[in-house]
């Protein structure tokens, strides 16, 4: 049996910004410490959320160095170093691991749309390579490439592959995944919407977008289903279901988050083009919804 890397609420933490479109240190300290706090299982940084397509290389390690150094080993810290070249992946991996990096996060290359094979000998490239933890971060409707449940099993022969991060959007696969690798390959929900079903079906927990707004709500879930007090847990998340699907449709993650964030006074700035702020429409939504949810 693999060590698990982290159990229950995984934050995809927001890259705050300058109004400059700056990286804001000073937020992004904060913004660790309310985390640890608050009872947050792990620290995602770089990732979808942390508009990692938009830093150059030097934010990008930067970032992953400040949260190293700002978390001080008191929360595990997982670095999002994949890219569509596997070469660059490798390389960021490796930095990664210099920088004090508990785990990486590594997503399907996008745009090249690889093969099953191609896919398995990229990953396994970056496994290779590295000797901490890795996640693979299966993601669909933003790469166009599903990693299949039989590559699941091939890569999870890799003693340094140890889980991934399940955004596909079906149930099925995650009970498919749990059953073709077992303790081979944790599984970790990577919607909010999904974190009781997925947990219920054996899932270590989240990598939660509304943590970043809501972590003790996330946290409290997350404990529920380790109770498996399931239905307890389902009536959190369904108090909470508007938003977190507003979340998700009102704009492209992050923009929603961010303008959430930004809606409750913790001033995390907006995202880097070609991202863009939110119509005012979608805002008096977003508000309706965090309002209904207790939150402003």
């Amino acid at each position: 049996m693999k060590k698990t890397i982290f159990t229950g609420s995984g934050v995809a933490l927001i890259t705050p910004m300058n109004p400059d479109g700056s990286i804001n240190y000073g937020c992004f300290g904060a913004l660790i410490e309310e985390h640890i706090e608050k009872g947050t299982g792990a620290l995602i940084v770089c990732g979808t959320t942390g508009e990692s397509s938009t830093m150059t290389d030097d934010e990008h390690r930067e970032c992953i160095r400040f949260a190293v150094e700002k978390s001080a080993g008191r929360i595990p810290v997982i670095a999002g170093t994949g890219s569509n070249d596997t070469a660059y992946m490798i390389e960021l991996s490796v930095e990664a691991k210099e920088l004090g990096a508990d785990a990486i996060l590594i997503v399907s290359p996008y745009y090249n749309k690889a093969s099953q094979r191609g896919l398995v000998a990229s990953f396994t490239a970056v496994a290779d390579a590295v000797d901490i933890p890795i996640i693979l971060y299966n993601i669909p409707g933003r790469t166009n490439v599903n990693i299949s449940i039989d590559t699941f099993k091939e890569l999870a022969k890799h003693p340094n592959i140890k889980a991934v991060k399940e955004s596909g959007g079906d149930i099925n696969y995650f009970a498919r995944i749990i059953e073709a690798c077992g303790d081979d390959l944790d599984v970790y929900s990577g919607d909010d919407c999904m974190t009781v079903p997925a947990m219920s079906l054996g899932a270590k927990g989240v990598v939660s977008v509304i943590a970043n707004i809501a972590p003790e709500l996330m946290r409290d879930i997350c404990a529920l289903c380790f109770k498996n007090d399931f239905r307890a847990a389902g009536a959190l998340q369904v108090k909470y279901a508007r938003l977190c699907m507003d979340l998700l449709t009102l704009d492209i993650n992050p923009v929603p988050i961010k303008a959430a964030m930004n809606l409750v006074g913790k001033n995390v700035g907006g995202c880097r083009l070609p991202l863009y702020k939110m119509s005012d429409a979608a805002l008096e939504k977003l508000r309706v919804s965090l309002g209904k949810a207790g939150l402003l």
